[in-house]
């Protein structure tokens, strides 16, 4: 792919991945909020959760070999940038086990994606938004997430 390569370019090539190695996922994080909201979310990066029993190490192999080089490694995520250098951040928690199962396809530019619902989505939300080792920025963002996913979109004719 072209160093211009976007976040969706990137998230179909993740997807793709991912289900050629039968690898069950879901769509988390603000282009979910984009999704289900209607309402476009700037972001930094592409986040997905895997189920807890995934095999890291042949994750992060099966990545490497699609051209994604690791950057991080943490308790409940793994992180990588795509050759372009788009983020991506892998959720690893066993209490988002139950969302990934739940997930639904979504076309993406004509390509089938899986993303979480959007109740699964606000109940993650929510639960970020209260974790308070969080940065307080990072919190408010998921709290208007929430508003989001719940309905207050703006109205483009509104004024401020």
């Amino acid at each position: 792919m072209s160093p211009d390569t976007d976040q969706l370019a990137v998230l179909i090539e993740i997807g793709t991945l991912l289900a050629r190695r039968g690898t069950p996922y879901a769509l988390i994080g603000g282009i979910a909020v984009g999704i289900h909201s209607g309402i476009p979310r700037a972001t930094l990066d592409i986040d997905l959760a895997v189920p807890s029993a995934t095999d890291r190490p042949a994750l992060v192999e099966a990545l490497r070999n699609g051209g994604f080089r690791p950057s991080g490694s943490f308790a409940h995520s793994l992180n990588f940038r795509h050759a372009s250098g788009e983020p991506v951040q892998f959720a690893i928690d066993p209490s988002f086990d139950q969302a990934i199962a739940r997930a639904a396809e979504c076309e993406v530019r004509g390509v089938k994606i899986r993303l979480v619902g959007r109740e699964d989505l606000i109940a993650m939300k929510l639960r970020a938004a209260g974790d308070p080792a969080r940065r307080r920025s990072k919190s408010l963002r998921d709290q208007a997430d929430v508003e989001l996913l719940r309905g207050d979109v703006p109205d483009t004719d509104e004024g401020w």
